[in-house]
């Protein structure tokens, strides 16, 4: 009986639960056997947050290990019914009452009026009854207490519920609670433990709506959840809106409604008087603040006309501004109002805005039906303001918006390329896509074709479609290129990152082609960025080094380390030079000129707030970090980029990324690492060489980490075809030191042996340091045994190599070795000391152990070695505590790095553990000591 109560925990059918792993784990440690911590704790959160589906992961997992489930759920109909939750809760027990004492019997069945009462309730006898009836059953089987939304509890429940929780932890009997709001609600344990259900991360909520039916693409998928904000129940919800209503979005506020929310917020809002109504639409319609909300409602100066929105937990109005408390109460609000006071709040609130004509042509926008000129020139006007700010995503609406109120076809076809050019920036694939259909099918102009080819063919790219993004972008030089030569090279440099990603050689011979007509300048090319001739030679630099990786270095000698352009230039112009030189640098193997070019892109594109112009280099960035041993920000950089490619689903980098994360997590010597399978066939490997090459290195280093070597030498084997051509022309060069040694700890030196040869002969008369020295280290390991030491010598005294420090510790380790293994311990211990300090100080604990397990043998005794303390923290926490040591106060550090005096304040905190440092005269003598 009792084991099928509770169904009111029970999960949504079809409805994942994503984003809450740390949740479940402590709910289910709760729940664990012989815990000695209190076992009672309250989850809270906003509406939405996923409460009652952690409730039910619980249900679940308990009935599966044979635990009976007393459940119960706060219902506002019944919060004025005495023990009205209570009687829910023990009703699968209620048989049992019948064995009780008869005082406590009797006090049980009065409360649930299943007995006349004939004196005076005692409310302690009710107390020990419902504590004295849960022992016994208790005793019987395991029992987990669920209660759900607490906060709509009667109270008379609540305080037999509370006595209960206080005396239910030595009869091992879970409690599992959840109430709406951050703090819990009054009549509880102020003692209670409490876990707060915060809004999902970015990728765990693109990954909830990546899970629904019919799920939006483009701008929709993109505003929808910067709506939901986090929130599970605003996901679904607004999903099933936009499927069912259209892929309409509004610039203020909501999408399409559905029943749901209407249920939802409905009697809330119909509760509210007309002023608060008419208020709230307002407030809906736009991300106004106060006044100018209160201006166009005509509301005058009175805040009190909000009092009663702000008690109904709508809003919350403060400091000028409203806050919405859900991003379904916004929606509720706004679509609760009929389409004719809807567009009247935005003809007032535009007429409000007589000083801001950037927010004022939204409002007309919005309020305009069919198509107006004005409207739409006056929202390419705030395109081209807003696009000086670097709001990226915010100029791609307002030119779409324009090209949809464009009433010539003309105009409409060039606003539509713009917005596609825009998209293209802010790294949205699905968008760009919509618009390139709308660009192909309004114009014959070469010039807008190339444009729309470019964004197309990058948006194809990210999806995975390198053959397609190929075509594409190449229709746009056929029958004749376009007359502006700065598209033709940003057409250029879209192909070098499909030639990149797809590793096809038709496409990188494709290159040269359209260089040859990117010649010409025009200074009212749309491509305003590349009109500086800093960051036209720039593209050029890298567009050549993609397409032939040996030239790199030349190019790289003739570039410019720091930007100056002599022209007048945008920031867009600033990012588009460092992405170039982080480029060629990356060709050029010069990894911390790429890490550096990569950071200062990097903090440039952030004041955009869209890493989509960056997107393509977030996986060269990641590599770079991993190579040049910054093994922590690496880790930081690659779970933002992680995060970034599933909300907008590029494809192929979200694989890229995962096989970084993979290879660095085996680097560290965690085990059983391995790609996961689905991995393999997120996107066609065929046409994305440079994935499957990330996969196949990430596959090799964790099988050479769990000590499977004849893995790691089919894995690393598989980056070259027989005769030693490279499965990708630059990313399989870079792992022939670990294929050799793979070859050598399985015997097959002479199979890999042609494979070195063939490499060094592709990597032309000058190879670059880096790939000299795995080259040499390759040799070493599988060439002529008398020609080894040279080259073991060669592959770890160059001083430049102390760039790339995990490939400079393994030579080290592996010539020690060799001098091991021929008797020659003294010249072996010097190589193994130093490449056990470096294996310890990356972190990387497997290959540590292996060179202290040398070192033994070779006589020496070993004690761990120190690990770099800094190691664990992030690029942003080292540069504070650097600048602490300096002496610099918090406010001094703020200013330097563009945070807040509150943000470095919390990173000390939280360093100085870490640290083992508890002030900054200890930090100043740490630094002294490093």
């Amino acid at each position: 009986m009792g084991t099928e109560h509770g169904t009111t925990h029970r999960p949504v059918p079809g409805l994942p639960l994503v984003g809450r792993q740390v949740e479940i784990a402590q709910i289910l440690d709760t729940l664990g056997k012989g815990r000695t911590a209190p076992r009672t704790l309250l989850l809270l959160g906003e509406a939405g947050a996923g409460k009652s589906r952690l409730l039910a992961v619980a249900v679940d997992h308990a009935r599966d290990n044979g635990t009976l489930v007393l459940a119960c759920q706060g219902i506002e109909a019944e919060s004025r019914r005495s023990f009205a939750a209570l009687h829910q809760l023990l009703l699968p027990v209620l048989p049992d009452v019948a064995a009780l004492p008869d005082h406590l019997r009797t006090a049980l069945e009065t409360a649930f009026g299943m007995a006349p009462a004939d004196r005076p309730a005692d409310p302690m006898s009710l107390h020990m009854a419902v504590l004295t009836l849960l022992t016994e059953v208790c005793r019987r089987q395991r029992v987990l207490l669920t209660v759900d939304d607490v906060q709509h509890l009667d109270r008379d429940s609540l305080d037999v519920l509370s006595f209960v929780m206080r005396r239910v932890t030595a009869q091992d009997m879970p409690v599992l609670l959840a109430a709406r709001g951050q703090t819990p609600p009054d009549g509880l344990p102020a003692d209670l433990r409490t876990l707060l259900l915060g809004p999902l991360t970015a990728q765990a909520a693109a990954e909830l709506l990546d899970a629904q039916p019919h799920v939006p693409t483009g701008r929709t998928r993109i505003e929808l959840l910067r709506q939901a904000d986090g929130n599970p129940l605003a996901v679904i919800e607004l999903c099933r809106a936009a499927g069912t209503g259209g892929a309409g979005v509004l610039p203020g506020g909501g999408v399409p409604q559905t029943q749901r929310i209407q249920e939802l917020y409905a009697s809330r809002l119909r509760g509210l008087p007309t002023a608060a109504q008419r208020l709230l639409l307002y407030a809906a319609a736009s991300d106004e603040d106060l006044p100018t909300i209160m201006t166009a409602a005509g509301a005058g100066q009175d805040l009190g006309a909000w009092t009663p929105a702000e008690e109904a937990g709508l809003v919350t109005v403060a400091e000028g501004r409203v806050v919405f408390r859900h991003p379904l109460a916004r929606a509720g609000s706004y679509h609760s109002a009929p389409a004719g006071l809807r567009q009247q709040a935005h003809r007032d609130l535009a007429a409000a805005l007589t000083d801001d004509p950037a927010r004022r042509a939204w409002h007309l926008a919005a309020a305009c039906v069919g198509q107006d000129e004005s409207v739409a020139a006056a929202l390419e006007d705030t395109a081209a303001l807003v696009e000086l700010r670097g709001a990226l995503f915010t100029v791609a609406q307002a030119l779409q918006r324009s090209a949809e109120c464009s009433p010539a076809p003309a105009d409409r076809a060039r606003r539509y390329a713009m917005a596609l050019r825009a998209a293209q920036n802010t790294g949205d694939p699905s968008w760009v896509g919509e618009l390139y259909e709308k660009v192909t099918a309004l114009t014959d102009n070469r010039n807008l074709l190339g444009m729309a080819a470019c964004g197309a063919g990058m948006a194809l790219s990210l999806f995975g479609d390198q053959r397609q993004g190929f075509r594409v972008l190449m229709s746009a030089m056929e029958p004749h290129p376009p007359t502006d030569g700065i598209t033709v090279l940003a057409l250029a440099g879209v192909l070098n990152g499909v030639a990149y990603q797809s590793g096809l050689p038709e496409a990188r011979g494709a290159i040269a082609t359209l260089l040859a007509g990117a010649e010409a300048e025009n200074r009212e090319t749309p491509y305003a960025e590349l009109t500086t001739s800093a960051t036209a030679a720039a593209i050029r630099a890298a567009t050549l080094a993609g397409a032939d990786p040996t030239a790199a270095t030349e190019l790289l000698r003739g570039m410019p380390r720091q930007w100056g352009a002599s022209e007048p230039s945008t920031r867009l112009a600033e990012i588009t030079w460092a992405v170039g030189l982080a480029t060629v640098a990356w060709f050029a193997d010069e990894s911390d000129l790429c890490v550096d070019a990569h950071r200062q892109a990097y903090k440039l594109v952030s004041a955009h707030g869209s890493m989509g112009i960056v997107a393509p280099s977030l996986n060269s960035m990641g590599a770079a970090l991993i190579d040049t041993g910054r093994w922590a920000e690496a880790d930081e950089h690659l779970e933002k980029a992680a995060a970034l490619a599933a909300v907008h689903k590029w494809r192929h980098l979200q694989t890229d990324l995962e096989a970084l994360q993979v290879t660095l997590r085996a680097l560290r010597g965690e085990p059983a690492v391995m790609p996961a399978d689905a991995a393999w066939t997120a996107v066609r490997l065929e046409e994305n060489r440079a994935t499957h090459a990330r996969l196949l290195q990430a596959a090799g280093t964790g099988a050479a980490a769990a000590g499977d070597f004849d893995g790691a030498f089919r894995h690393f084997r598989s980056l070259f075809a027989e005769d030693g051509t490279p499965l990708h022309y630059f990313l399989s060069p870079r792992s022939i030191a670990d294929f050799a040694a793979a070859a050598q700890r399985t015997g097959r030196q002479e199979e890999a042996a042609h494979i070195v040869e063939a490499v060094r002969a592709a990597m032309g008369p000058r190879p670059t340091t880096r790939m000299t020295l795995l080259l040499h280290h390759a040799a070493a390991l599988t060439g002529d045994p008398k020609d080894a030491e040279h080259h073991f010598r060669l592959a770890t005294v160059d001083p430049a190599g102390d760039q790339w420090p995990l490939a400079r510790a393994q030579a080290r380790l592996h010539y020690a070795q060799w001098l091991r293994r021929r008797r020659r311990p003294l010249d072996a211990r010097p190589l193994l000391v130093t490449a056990l300090e470096s294996f310890t100080r990356l972190g990387a604990a497997g290959r540590a152990e292996e060179a202290r397990v040398e070192l033994r043998a070779s006589g020496v005794a070993t004690s761990p070695a120190q690990a770099d303390p800094l190691a664990e923290l992030t690029a942003q926490q080292r540069e504070i505590v650097r600048l602490a040591a300096r002496g610099l106060r918090n406010r001094e550090i703020a200013d330097q790095l563009m945070l807040s005096p509150r943000t470095v304040s919390s990173h000390l905190y939280n360093v100085y553990p870490k640290l083992g440092v508890s002030s900054r005269n200890q930090l100043h003598a740490l630094f002294e000591d490093l």
